[in-house]
């Protein structure tokens, strides 16, 4: 087992719109485990229609490569085409953007979570302090 159950994928989602709230902002959230499935998607009343996808995309590329999916946008600069394979082989779940952080269960790797809907670092924000109020790490 992953140690990433739905019960902890829907408190990192509360964690994660409680700080959105705090901070005034309208964020979608999504959980994926460490083989990039839904565990759990989650649109706040207000929030933009598209945010739902691009926070799933988020938290795919974060928990594929095990890093912050911001990482990943940082290589796409310099190899377009190869971010654009990748897209293409995804069928479009790679998402090279600020928002995604890994999530580890005690030290390993257990999935993935996004956020979309505010600036790419007011999203990983939300993220970290989800992943820290719950996980007591980030």
């Amino acid at each position: 087992m992953s140690g990433l159950t739905l019960d902890l994928a829907r408190r990192l989602v509360e964690a994660g719109e409680q700080e959105a709230r705090n901070q005034g902002l309208k964020l979608s959230f999504a959980v994926v485990d460490a083989g990039g499935h839904v565990v759990a998607v989650a649109r706040m009343d207000d929030a933009d229609w598209i945010t739902p996808e691009i926070a799933l995309g988020k938290a795919w590329t974060a928990s594929a490569f095990r890093a912050p999916s911001d990482a990943q946008g940082k290589k796409a600069k310099d190899l377009v085409a190869f971010a654009g394979a990748i897209s293409a082989a995804t069928h479009g779940r790679y998402t090279p953007q600020i928002g995604g952080l890994p999530i580890l269960v005690d030290g390993t790797p257990a999935g993935g979570m996004g956020a979309s809907g505010a600036t790419g670092q007011e999203d990983e924000a939300v993220v970290r302090a989800a992943l820290e109020g719950v996980l007591g790490a980030a």
